[in-house]
């Protein structure tokens, strides 16, 4: 198994991220279809997977980039997983 280790700080890979999704991802994708999708994306190519699940989208992004230094988003979200009370959803 290859361990990668991180090449910048939580606070700049975070900010490569969030602008690839916005100024460069955002617009190719289709934000209607691809609602709630997870979208995986190497921070230093700018290279990107579109899947159902984080495990799906970083496979599909790791078998073209294998040294990803990878930064996950969900389409029309803030967040890529949910917490707290609500997270399961309604189990009743």
């Amino acid at each position: 198994m290859i361990t990668r280790e991180p090449k910048y700080s939580i606070q700049e890979h975070a900010r490569r991220g969030n602008e690839l999704y916005e100024q460069g991802i955002l617009p190719k994708i289709d934000q209607i279809a691809d609602q709630g999708k997870i979208v995986a994306i190497d921070i230093e190519s700018g290279d990107f997977a579109v899947a159902e699940d984080v495990l799906e989208a970083s496979e599909a992004l790791l078998v073209r980039r294998p040294d990803a230094q990878t930064w996950f988003v969900r389409v029309g979200h803030q967040g890529v997983h949910n917490f707290g009370p609500n997270a399961l959803g309604n189990l009743e």
